[in-house]
């Protein structure tokens, strides 16, 4: 089974159909989160023809995403189970993230095959962007949903391996960079028309052959193939940990520019609170893990979209847990710590990305220089830097 996701409604609509269209016996499974409101969620089943079967779930806990937890998994057992499905694509609602429902599906032992968002490259910069939150744009989960649209996009994006890419006539050479330098590793397949030239425009249909002829099994288009190559859960996950995250490298094409950063003296919390505003500001997207000074045994997530920036506390750094500790890391952590490890400071370190169109990368290096603590304030050690104001205590909410 494959998941395809996306804010882009017209894109994922797209992608879904053509899946339909490719594999015979497939179905779609969408659950519509608009109707939670009235307290249910509407369960659709269709395949390439139209609708299979209906059927209504009440919430849970007052949770339209915990209901869609609760109904997702039977549901594709179920599918599974009646011998006749080849492939069924879960459609999530607008909002719904996609890392989320993986879990779900991989905890309720079936087999998923892809995760896959669908985009339309002339959107990307308009809903990285949109600072608005879901429930101003009629897009939350729950009463108690705080994302905004443009965070919720960024996570989308970054997690599926493969992009679902619309033929978009308003998207430009800008549009399409950014795309690419935002999830530089993902595998962008065209939505296309279906068969073996699926993205290059309408290919006319063989004509009929010979009833003495067995029919051709026709070519899997390219999404279809990305659709079926198979996904590991874990290996998503540990792609998003601030520890280890895959973040995007230095480009500059098409007037698009990401700027990677990486300093190993640790940040001073008033200078680099102050400059909050300016540096979220700076990009369309912004992400990467950083260090304090005051706090220099935590490891801080830095993940900013849409004008607003969030920052989170990730846990302990490798180097300040005890040596017993190690083993119940993932080694995937500990293998990006070993690539990258200080002799002094172990895997603390400063490395963020700035991906943007028209990105001023020495102006926000000279501002991200300017926050780091100075030659006097780092030799005074580590006790002196314990000491310096804690002034993310409000933004971490400790």
């Amino acid at each position: 089974m494959a998941v395809v996701g996306g804010l882009h409604a017209e894109a994922r609509t797209a992608a879904v159909e053509r899946l339909l269209a490719d594999v015979p016996g497939s179905v779609a499974l969408h659950h519509d989160l608009a109707t939670a409101t009235a307290g249910t969620v509407v369960r659709t089943v269709r395949d390439r023809d139209g609708i299979v079967s209906t059927g209504e779930t009440p919430l849970v806990n007052d949770c339209a995403c915990c209901a869609l937890r609760e109904d997702l998994v039977p549901e594709l057992r179920r599918l599974a189970h009646d011998g006749t499905t080849r492939l069924a694509v879960v459609e999530l609602w607008d909002s719904v993230e996609p890392k989320a429902m993986a879990e779900v599906i991989a905890a309720g032992g079936l087999t998923l095959t892809s995760v896959i968002t669908a985009v339309d490259p002339a959107l990307v910069l308009p809903y990285l962007g949109n600072g608005d939150d879901l429930a101003e744009a009629g897009l939350a989960a729950a009463a108690t949903d705080q994302r905004t649209v443009a965070d919720t996009f960024a996570r989308q994006l970054e997690y599926a391996p493969v992009l679902a890419v619309a033929d978009s006539p308003e998207a430009d050479d800008e549009d399409r960079e950014l795309l690419a330098q935002l999830h530089p590793t993902a595998r962008q397949v065209p939505i296309g028309h279906g068969g073996a030239g699926a993205g290059t425009g309408s290919t006319p249909a063989p004509a009929p052959a010979p009833e003495s002829t067995p029919t051709p099994t026709p070519a899997l288009g390219p999404l279809t193939r990305a659709a079926l190559a198979g996904f590991d859960v874990e290996a998503a996950a540990a792609a998003q940990h601030p520890a280890c995250a895959l973040l995007p490298a230095e480009a500059d094409h098409h007037g698009v520019s990401t700027l990677v950063w990486n300093r190993r003296r640790p940040f001073h919390p008033e200078r680099l609170y102050a400059a909050l505003e300016d540096l979220t500001c700076a990009a369309a997207r912004s992400r990467g893990r950083f260090w304090l000074a005051e706090r220099p045994d935590t490891l801080l997530h830095w993940d900013a979209a849409g004008g607003a920036l969030c920052v989170e506390s990730a846990g302990p750094w490798l180097a300040a847990l005890p040596d017993a500790a190690w083993e119940l890391v993932p080694p995937v952590r500990r293998a990006a710590a070993a690539l990258d490890w200080h002799p002094e400071h172990g895997d603390c370190c400063n490395h963020l990305v700035f991906t943007s169109p028209g990105l001023d990368r020495d102006g926000l290096r000279h501002l991200l220089e300017s926050c780091l603590l100075t030659d006097a304030e780092y030799d005074a050690g580590r006790d002196a830097w314990k000491k310096l104001p804690p002034a993310f205590d409000t933004l971490l909410e400790i």
